[in-house]
């Protein structure tokens, strides 16, 4: 468990398309450091020397998991963040909170130093984006197979309910920064 002084987290959470990479990008150009859960399967993919498709991000997920338990992300999470406070850093971003699991491991090994942000936005409104991204891209399909398979699998939804914030992501740039904003200052972040 966390024994830092003036520590604080803010996890990110959201379905896919909501906006929490603008959220993150945004505070990690405040000077905020950040811990990306997602990035733990894509560098296991790039290990591998497999595509980051959906397909193959849910099998190695489920293949870090086989081997490992299925605590494996929040785990190598955990070290990252530890190691950014060793290194003198006091308010930490972690993006991408995905799991139910994640959600109540970094709640044990982090008491009272984790807020969740939920990031919100209309399903319609999400799909439109993630067609649109320029990286990794989706169909109308995948992005309704991701919407399931971050819900029936992961237990993104429950990690959404119980989030301690909700951010509606639903107008332009600025309102969505100016709500980080807002938020920032009441939790003294």
């Amino acid at each position: 468990m966390s024994r830092h002084k003036n520590f604080k987290i803010i996890a990110i959470v959201g379905l896919s398309g909501a906006g929490k990479s603008s959220a993150t990008d945004y505070l990690t150009q405040k000077g905020y450091p950040k811990v990306h859960f997602g990035s733990v399967i894509l560098n296991a993919l790039a290990d591998a020397g497999m595509e980051p498709t959906l397909e193959n991000e849910k099998s190695m997920r489920d293949k870090l998991r086989a081997e490992h338990g299925d605590d494996v992300v929040v785990r190598r999470i955990i070290d990252q963040i530890n190691e950014l406070a060793a290194s003198g850093q006091h308010r930490i971003v972690a993006d991408g909170m995905g799991s139910w699991l994640a959600y109540k491991t970094l709640k044990h090994e982090f008491p009272g130093e984790l807020t969740t942000v939920a990031i919100t936005a209309p399903r319609h409104l999400r799909h439109r984006r993630l067609t649109q991204r320029l990286k990794r891209p989706l169909t109308s399909a995948e992005a309704d197979q991701r919407d399931y398979d971050e819900i029936e699998t992961l237990g993104k939804g429950g990690v959404i309910a119980i989030a301690d914030y909700f951010l509606q992501n639903t107008g332009g740039r600025e309102q969505m920064q100016s709500q980080i904003d807002r938020l920032l200052h009441e939790i003294e972040f």
